[in-house]
């Protein structure tokens, strides 16, 4: 007779399985779940044999070089808008241009043309959007600047729920890019949900990137949530000189610089995923990207498309959309966030909608981890925290997804660093693969805890963390062993599923690179109580 496999195996192998097989009530069968919590603290040791391939893809890499001639459409994308009968179709026309003298490109010389039906040989309909180019530039002497190709963004309206469209995007008089398709999300509704939402962060365009990829597809996701960081394009000088850390290989540049072209290569090897499954982006700290004039946030701004106005925002920095009954909640780290600020406000009228008959789910993403043990970025989220946390907690968000510090760790449910069980679940999910390093050291470990003078964010200023007031740290700035509100944590490189199964029932999911496709690292049932954990104005904050 065959040897078992090790439990953590079987508990995912049966969670594959039982996804498919068991009925609601037996979904949580042999699968841990949030009601069996909070658990113990773990952390996986570092395994020192596996450590990736860190090195960033050439720009000779077949993936990342252009295959289109003239004005063709590449990097092309799907986005969602607001709700299951609209998304965004975006791509590029013509080339950057980067140097000392750079002309930029008309973005009325060329139509942003989408057409799509149901019939991959019939596409009936046709829709039209709007197309930007964007700078960088810089101000000093020696440093090159970049002007962007064309891009083309095109909403299509009146959409059926989980339907398969085809298209073609570009400029009919000029060049119509291969057939693509799409999958719209299932209708918004209690009973109706996306089979997988892939969540990953901080991914860059590393070797280890491709293998996060890799492991995304096998995962066959109706939706990829990039959680901020994309392409780490200002780990680069203008020359297209790059480093692991910006600040220790070049300390004397006289601003920030990035290397735009980046972006490109980014956009090509993603397009055979987010040409078909549809990506929403947040952003992240890698995309300030400060040019002349303080202008900052531009590529990002640039090249996706968000449902921003759709949503009631004013900002490419917050917005919010629904995928079936799930409410995302995609907030600004690097924008303010107070409670006398726009996004707060935006914030207060969007949740003031959300129905959780209709949505029962509401997940909420920003970049930057409040919840996070790790020495590296060490509570340098305080003041968005302390601005937006009793919010949250009193509208029942279910799950936080952030990136940023890059490693795996999930918390026990938990509300101003007390365990909760009406508190959401923070998964941080900063291990796409980027060439930075692993986190790997935690700020309860002897020696690891930071000066408290040193843990804010420079970009957004402000000091907010002080020392604990209560429960086993009272009096200190970090705990002296693995906080009880980290349930999971691990510093491999890799992604996560999310899969809804019911009003009260999400499968979690994280999967390590270095692992069988067919293996996951940490599985949960995450389990919501409406009944015991009432919405705002029942609740105490």
């Amino acid at each position: 007779m065959g040897a078992m496999p090790p439990p953590a195996l079987l508990g995912v192998s049966l969670a594959l399985l039982c996804s498919v097989l068991c009925p609601l009530p037996l979904l949580a069968g042999g699968i841990p779940t949030t009601l069996d919590g909070p658990f113990p603290p773990v952390t996986v040791p570092l395994d020192k044999s596996f450590r990736g391939n860190a090195v960033d893809l050439p720009d000779t890499d077949r993936r990342v070089q252009r295959t289109v001639a003239g004005f063709g459409p590449e990097q092309v994308s799907v986005s969602l808008s607001s709700n299951c009968d609209s998304v965004w179709i975006s791509w590029i026309t013509g080339e950057f241009q980067i140097g000392d003298n750079i002309t930029p490109l008309d973005p009325n010389s060329v139509e942003s043309v989408v057409y799509y039906g149901v019939l991959r040989s019939g596409r009936s309909h046709q829709a039209t959007g709007y197309s930007l180019i964007y700078n960088q530039l810089y101000p000093f002497e020696g440093l090159k600047n970049y002007t962007s190709g064309i891009i083309h963004h095109v909403r299509l309206k009146g959409l059926k729920p989980n339907t398969l469209y085809y298209y073609q995007c570009g400029d009919p008089s000029i060049a119509m890019s291969d057939v693509c398709y799409f999958r719209t999300m299932p209708v918004t509704g209690p009973r109706s949900y996306p089979s997988r939402v892939a969540v990953v962060g901080d991914l860059g365009l590393t070797y280890n990137t491709t293998s996060t990829a890799d492991h995304m597809l096998s995962n066959h996701p109706d939706l990829v949530l990039l959680v901020g960081d994309v392409t780490y394009a200002n780990l680069y000088l203008t020359n297209g000189t790059g480093a692991d850390c910006y600040s220790c290989s070049f300390p004397q540049t006289p601003i920030y610089e990035t290397y735009q072209p980046r972006w490109d290569y980014w956009g090509r090897f993603m397009q055979p995923l987010v040409s078909k499954v549809p990506i929403m982006v947040i952003e992240g700290n890698h995309e300030i990207e400060e040019q002349a004039e303080n202008r900052t946030f531009v590529a990002y701004s640039s090249r996706f498309a968000f449902p921003s106005k759709e949503s009631g925002s004013s900002s490419t920095f917050y917005y919010s959309f629904n995928a079936g009954g799930i409410h995302f909640l995609m907030l600004g780290a690097y924008i303010s966030y107070n409670k006398s600020s726009d996004q707060y406000r935006w914030l207060e009228k969007d949740l003031s909608k959300v129905d959780r008959e209709v949505t029962p789910w509401l997940v909420a993403t920003w970049h930057p981890p409040w919840y996070s043990t790790y020495t590296a970025h060490y509570r340098e989220e305080e003041c968005m925290r302390v601005a937006m946390e009793d919010l949250l907690y009193s509208y029942g968000v279910d799950v936080v997804f952030n990136g940023h510090v890059h490693a795996y760790e999930r918390s026990n449910r938990v509300y101003n660093y007390t365990l909760d069980p009406c508190g959401p679940v923070h998964i941080t999910v900063g291990d796409g693969g980027n060439r930075e390093k692993m986190a790997i050291t935690h700020a309860d470990e002897p020696g690891n805890c930071p000066d408290p003078s040193t843990t804010p964010d420079t970009y957004m200023g402000g000091f907010c963390a002080f020392n604990f007031t209560s429960g086993p740290a009272t009096g200190k700035f970090c705990w002296d062993r693995q906080p009880e509100y980290s349930a999971y944590r691990e510093s491999s490189f890799g992604h996560g599923i999310f899969e809804v199964k019911n009003e009260t029932h999400a499968l979690w999911t994280w999967h390590r690179n270095q692992d069988l496709y067919n293996k996951a690292g940490d599985v949960i049932y995450i389990v919501r109580q409406p009944d015991k954990c009432p919405i705002k104005a029942k609740r105490n904050v």
